[in-house]
């Protein structure tokens, strides 16, 4: 084994982090007879060899060597060496991809393609490695061949043939996704695998294994599912959870939650892995342990991809799970929960409510799942107000989370509270506010809460006032202000303007922001910063003039000595200086209608963000807006993430009269199912709120003749 290893200059190779002259250790590393090492050298393989799925010189010269490895029975663990090299030898780049490719990634793309070539050449070995006597190897060929083989007709008939005699349930579930590949791959032959995949599903055949087959119909031919598809999944989940478990351990009911056994007397605790592979392997036991089917969850979330916008025929479905007696599938679905109301619009009482009720779960992994899903729902999560409620005075211990590092913030149930503007998360809250460090997140949590945080106000300006001016002054007190902000607690000018006048260098631009910014939420009751306010608007161009500008004027009305610093921030170097100045000038409103001009100029500019805050305040400042609207409809199909402050706009406008382009943009927004800031692989914690936000503005924006109902 390895012959000729030592022949490839591997010194003139480099890797994700130098130079690759240890890829030859890696490699022998991937044949020990000592697990640690066998890990650690797989973990290195994908850290820094096939770093982030890139393929290097080396990763090309290692090649040969990996396919040695697979096909010795000799080597331990050769599934995770089958893995390696289909995820180095099946990246696609079809034709929109090569058209974005700069010059300086056309060697990754070289490399790309060479790496796709060389594994499918030596992809032939697979066909033997299906009938390996490690299941961990007949897992992963499958796969392996469904993605990397060039004849997927001889592929099929393997994977068909292997199904009727293969007696791991686990490797069977794996013929059956490979099928699925096959079928996304190579559409001629997607019928054929669509007709057996319905016949699986259909057939006498284990429960696991059609919901295998159901799942890998939605993904490659949705429309071959069963039209009872939430009745016919139903039943699988009922005939799975009444299967013994794969440790052995009954599963849990509502209100009987199964716990783990306890370790025998005398165990000895295991040290955590130390490698990013081990942690994976050690969470994916961890998750899997007491499971029925711990497969199950891979499964129903194909299931959901594969049904994409049949938002009414997954929410059945969660709701089907959520009541059922075995916790695991309720996890399952509290999780799924999240991701379709995050994804799609929809009608989800219901199903919030369902979410809800796990918060009293004796399984805490159960709870605190349903707590962060309702976290992130915000005014969507009203069905659970009372479930948040219970939860919260039920568990003072919870109200503030500690990390290990960085500041303390509050616990999900009393984050969800807030966001619902529910005036019962108000005790924690105030408790928060006694805590020697405050939590970073308290003074948003008011902001959401309003009027009926009101009794917060003077806890918040004592504390300000104890923040002491030194390099921990801005994580100290931005929450205090931000809170203070919210409410709008004038009388807490004095603290204020002691922040302001006593900011430290270090972060203190960002300390000054925070406290402009509250003492123009104050207005007039700031009266007694306005000196200051017009000490700092005499440096005019620099954000923090501007920024000063603007409080000046909610605090003072004096416009004729704010405009002039305004106009000058229109020229400011940054554009997100301008956006600011122009921003501001919007809320002069006709005050600054000599700025117009300025103003008009930059509609044309290269900044997209400049140019809606421009648009915007051409038309506050001049009342017309027959030039700012097509520019902000422009602005909305160029990018999603302007919508809201466009909607925000044109609700204000009344510019989407009936036959106007603006309703017509508007009522497509409100006919999508998708929402509109719904990213694959990734999203943001505020991405339901501000979609939900959007939804309001276009029905506020068209005056409510909308001719839809909510669709929450």
């Amino acid at each position: 084994m390895f012959a000729g290893i030592d022949e490839v200059d591997w010194a003139s190779m480099e890797h994700a982090y130098g130079p690759a002259d240890d890829v030859p250790g890696l490699l022998q590393g991937l044949a020990s007879a000592d697990p640690a090492e066998r890990e650690g050298a797989l973990d290195g393989m994908y850290g820094a060899v096939h770093h982030q799925g890139d393929v290097y010189a080396c990763t090309l010269a290692c090649i040969p060597f990996l396919f040695e490895l697979v096909v010795d029975p000799a080597v331990p663990d050769r599934g995770g060496i089958v893995e390696l090299l289909t995820s180095i030898g099946g990246i696609d780049l079809d034709e929109d991809d090569e058209d974005e490719i700069d010059e300086d990634e056309i060697e990754g793309a070289a490399n790309y393609a060479m790496a796709a070539a060389a594994v499918s050449a030596g992809a032939g070995v697979f066909f033997a490695l299906m009938a390996d006597d490690d299941p961990g190897v007949r897992v992963s060929a499958p796969l392996a061949l469904a993605t990397l083989h060039g004849n997927p007709a001889r592929v099929l008939s393997l994977l068909r043939e292997r199904l009727a005699v293969e007696p791991d349930e686990e490797v069977r579930l794996a013929l059956v996704e490979a099928a699925g590949r096959v079928a996304l791959r190579h559409r001629p032959l997607t019928d054929q695998i669509a007709d057996w995949l319905s016949r699986l599903a259909a057939e006498a055949h284990p429960p696991g294994l059609r919901l295998a087959a159901l799942a890998q119909l939605a993904r490659c031919a949705p429309q071959a599912l069963p039209g009872d598809v939430v009745r016919v999944v139903a039943g699988l989940l009922r005939q799975l959870r009444s299967s013994p478990p794969a440790g052995g351990t009954e599963p849990g009911c509502r209100g009987t939650e199964a716990h783990s056994e306890p370790e025998p007397a005398g165990t000895e605790e295991r040290a955590a892995p130390v490698t990013l592979v081990g942690q994976l392997r050690a969470m994916s036991a961890e998750e899997s342990a007491g499971r029925t089917a711990p497969w199950t969850a891979d499964l129903l979330r194909t299931l959901h991809v594969g049904l994409d916008d049949r938002v009414a025929e997954r929410t059945a479905l969660l709701t089907d799970q959520l009541c059922s007696p075995d916790r695991w599938q309720r996890i399952d679905a509290v999780r799924m929960s999240s991701g379709l109301i995050r994804a799609w619009r929809g009608s989800y009482s219901e199903l919030v409510r369902l979410v809800g009720e796990q918060l009293g779960a004796a399984e805490p992994r159960l709870a605190e799942a349903a707590s962060h899903v309702l976290e992130e729902l915000f005014g969507l999560a009203a069905p659970a107000a009372d479930a948040l409620a219970a939860r919260v005075a039920a568990d003072p211990g919870a109200w503030v989370k500690e990390w290990a590092s960085g500041p303390p913030g509050l616990g999900s149930p009393v984050k969800a509270l807030s966001r619902l503007g529910d005036a019962r998360a108000v005790p924690a809250l105030a408790a928060a506010l006694e805590r020697p460090e405050v939590p970073h997140d308290v003074g948003f949590a008011i902001g959401y809460l309003g009027a009926a945080a009101r009794p917060l106000a003077g806890a918040l300006r004592r504390r300000l006032g104890e923040v002491g001016l030194d390099e921990g002054a801005y994580d100290r007190a931005s929450p205090l202000l931000a809170g203070l902000t919210a409410l709008r607690a004038g009388e807490a000018a004095p603290e204020v303007l002691r922040v302001l006048r006593g900011a430290p260098e270090y972060r203190g631009e960002w300390l000054r922001t925070a406290a402009l910014r509250a003492l123009g939420s104050f207005g007039p009751a700031a009266r007694c910063a306005v000196p200051e306010l017009r000490a700092m608007i005499r440096r005019p161009g620099t954000s923090a003039a501007t920024e000063a500008a603007e409080a000046l004027w909610a605090v003072d009305g004096d416009a004729s000595a704010v405009l002039p610093v305004l106009i000058e921030g229109l020229q400011a170097e940054h554009a997100h200086e301008r956006r600011a100045a122009a921003s501001a000038l919007g809320r002069l409103g006709a005050r600054a209608e000599v700025t117009a001009p300025r103003l008009r100029a930059l509609l044309g500019h290269e900044e997209l963000w400049l140019r809606v805050d421009a648009a915007i305040a051409l038309w506050e400042v001049s009342g017309r807006a027959r030039e700012s609207v097509p520019v902000l409809l422009a602005a909305w199909e160029q990018n999603r993430h302007v919508r809201v402050r466009v909607a925000e706009c044109l609700a204000r406008m009344g510019a989407a009269g009936a036959g106007s382009d603006a309703a017509h943009v508007l009522r497509a927004e409100l006919a999508s199912v998708r929402r509109h800031n719904a990213m694959d692989g990734g999203y943001g914690s505020h991405d339901t709120y501000e979609d939900e936000k959007l939804l309001a503005l276009c029905r506020r924006a068209l005056m409510g003749n909308t001719g839809k109902g909510p669709t929450t």
